[in-house]
């Protein structure tokens, strides 16, 4: 008895275990719902006054190393998302909002912002709930 229980206790650790790592990366459409849209809105028009329009902005769609200085270092109000967003992360978030709402901006990769990150010496991400100040 104490043989098949710890053969089914293992048989389970191992399911979830390969059931937690098998879970995919989220895409910028989910991170930016996360971690955006309560100001800049679903829409990107964000709300007049208090948070910027991300459609036909020249932030979004500048540069790519300063649209990730902007996430990794905040900017105005703000907060910095270096902390609780990893470099592929931001880069997926950036990616579509160069790509969304009428913007026509080419994608950023995971390296441009880890080599902006290093630039700007901005430690890596901490996973914190609280890293971005929110």
């Amino acid at each position: 008895m104490n043989r098949r229980f710890h053969s089914f206790a293992g048989a389970l650790a191992f399911s979830c275990m390969a059931a937690a790592g098998a879970q995919p990366a989220p895409d910028g459409k989910t991170l930016f719902a996360r971690n955006c849209a309560a100001c800049h809105q679903a829409d990107g028009k964000g709300i007049p006054g208090a948070f910027p329009a991300l459609a036909a902005s020249p932030v979004v769609t500048g540069a790519p190393p300063e649209a990730a200085e902007v996430l990794l270092k905040g900017r105005g109000g703000m907060p910095a998302f270096s902390g609780s967003l990893d470099d592929a992360e931001i880069a997926e978030v950036l990616s579509y909002a160069r790509s969304s709402w009428g913007n026509k901006a080419p994608p950023i990769s995971g390296a441009e912002v880890e080599a902006r990150r290093a630039a700007l010496g901005v430690a890596p991400p901490t996973r914190s709930r609280f890293g971005n100040k929110h």
